[in-house]
């Protein structure tokens, strides 16, 4: 793997039901369960324990999503909002800041918490989609184009914590 870069894993979300279903204009569906945790346990090939991808075949190489926390900077800027969106309302796995996770389209890296080295591989963009715009603010759906983050298969097991973490990208 290549040099360490310093990043901060800011939130990890794992829900066991999708939320966003149907027309974004009725609005989520409630959380039933407790959604955003301090870590969470990633499975090779499998995803986020505990999460509504976990395992589902259609989903392997697509199973856990990292956002950019800068993107989310980038929402509340170019929209001018008093707030900060909140990041579980993205519904990604892992909000990284520090990471150009958008840039990382075929990366092989790792992220580590002190819990040990977790690689991924980033196969695809994770598109924002028209839920963003209730869930965030109007406008955020625009906004996040080629800024929501990639979708990943953890490619080992392993925890991530939130906190200070260690990027390690694997030279080509």
């Amino acid at each position: 793997m290549g040099q360490a870069s310093e990043v901060t894993i800011e939130l990890l979300l794992s829900s066991p039901t999708h939320r966003y279903e149907g027309r974004p204009g009725d609005g989520p569906l409630p959380a039933t369960t407790r959604e955003v945790f301090e870590s969470i346990q990633l499975r090779a090939g499998l995803g986020v324990v505990g999460d509504r991808y976990f395992g589902q075949r259609a989903h392997r190489q697509a199973s856990v999503t990292i956002m950019a926390a800068e993107s989310l900077d980038w929402v509340q800027d170019s929209l001018g909002l008093l707030e900060h969106p909140l990041a579980e309302n993205t519904r990604r796995n892992i909000i990284v800041r520090g990471m150009p996770i958008d840039e990382m389209g075929g990366s092989i890296f790792t992220l580590d918490s002190g819990s040990g080295p977790v690689s991924f591989v980033a196969n695809r963009p994770a598109n924002p989609c028209a839920w963003m715009n209730v869930t965030l603010a109007p406008g955020a759906f625009q906004a996040l184009r080629g800024r929501g983050g990639m979708r990943c298969e953890p490619l080992s097991d392993g925890t991530l914590s939130v906190g200070p973490a260690e990027l390690r990208m694997r030279h080509a």
